[in-house]
């Protein structure tokens, strides 16, 4: 149940949820047609080297995110006014981001009404175990936790599995309209690839491609992941969850470099987007700036950022993450002292 003054927090947001067509237009035209020409500059590079190739692969990936962002905005009907537009743009940055739009508008509604929420865990997020559950846990549901939760496969096997193969499923009960925009976003996929491979070459299309999904990959969960789990972040059980404080207390600002947070749209604000999901990603810095008690959110940058790979378990005793480590230091206290 929200207070009288997360509600105010709340409704502080509403000035800076107005979107401004001509900047979306903007970002649209700053973001696509770079895209497509880096992509083609890491293309005609291959006839020099594939280390030459590479990093501006990377860049490209780096494009790709910002047209993720702008996916992001259109699921949330943040982008531009008209609902139409929003679907038309969202299923198109949808099939240059492989991500299917009704699909993923709806696992991430469900993630901003839920997130925090310990009782309400498993769509549109990360597995997360709370210390008292893995302490209950078999043997065999620890090892499969402790396999989600290694780096490797979080970071690394994570975006491949995600991006290329769940994607293209449909939800079980999904609604006939998001099977069909399922269907579509795939069925363009392939398309737009058997015509960048049929034009170029499949082997120089993939030693392109490849670099610049994998990378745009990682670094899509690496958002979602670090501004969540960090050390002292928020989760509570129904009964004392609330949608402010999960927003400002559960969602870290990730002050980043300016060129990065050009190129992740300014998600950084994730206590803004979380606490006001209906504004634009060009108008967070400014909603954050202009509301001093959103400065209080917790912030992290590049190098601490690093330590929430250690974050394992979530203590409810003490409101914080873990790692297994200390998961076991504690056990053995525990034990010693009974």
């Amino acid at each position: 149940m929200a207070t009288a003054p997360e509600l105010q927090l709340k409704k502080k947001m509403a000035p800076f949820e107005k979107n401004d067509t001509k900047a979306s237009i903007r970002q649209l035209v700053n973001t696509l047609v770079p895209l497509a020409l880096s992509w083609m500059a890491a293309y005609y590079c291959l006839a020099v080297s594939f280390w030459l190739t590479l990093p501006i692969a990377i860049i490209t990936a780096g494009f790709v995110v910002r047209t993720f962002i702008i996916f992001h905005d259109c699921c949330h009907q943040s982008f531009f006014r008209s609902k139409l537009a929003n679907e038309i743009v969202g299923t198109i940055t949808g099939v240059l981001t492989v991500v299917p739009y009704h699909q993923w508008k709806t696992t991430h509604s469900i993630h901003h009404a839920s997130s925090s929420n310990l009782d309400k865990r498993g769509i549109g997020d990360m597995w997360i175990m709370t210390v008292d559950e893995y302490a209950a846990a078999s043997t065999w549901e620890r090892f499969m936790y402790r396999f989600y939760r290694n780096p490797l496969v979080m970071f690394v096997i994570g975006p491949i599995y995600i991006f290329l193969i769940d994607y293209r499923f449909n939800r079980k009960g999904a609604r006939r309209r998001e099977k069909i925009n399922t269907y579509v976003t795939n069925a363009s996929i392939l398309l737009l690839y058997a015509l960048l491979g049929w034009a170029l070459g499949w082997e120089a299309f993939l030693l392109v491609q490849a670099p610049v999904f994998f990378f745009s990959g990682l670094a899509g969960i690496w958002l979602f992941y670090v501004q969540h789990q960090y050390e002292d972040s928020f989760f509570e059980h129904e009964e004392e969850w609330s949608y402010v404080k999960a927003a400002v207390e559960g969602s870290s600002y990730y002050k980043l470099p300016k060129i990065l947070q050009w190129f992740t749209g300014n998600i950084g604000f994730h206590h803004v987007h979380h606490l006001s999901p209906r504004v634009p990603n060009y108008r967070l810095e400014e909603a954050h700036n202009a509301t001093p008690p959103l400065h209080m959110a917790t912030t992290i940058d590049l190098r601490t950022s690093l330590k929430s790979i250690k974050f394992r378990l979530w203590d409810e005793e003490n409101k914080k993450f873990i790692g297994f480590k200390e998961f076991k230091r504690g056990r053995r206290a525990h034990k010693l002292a009974a």
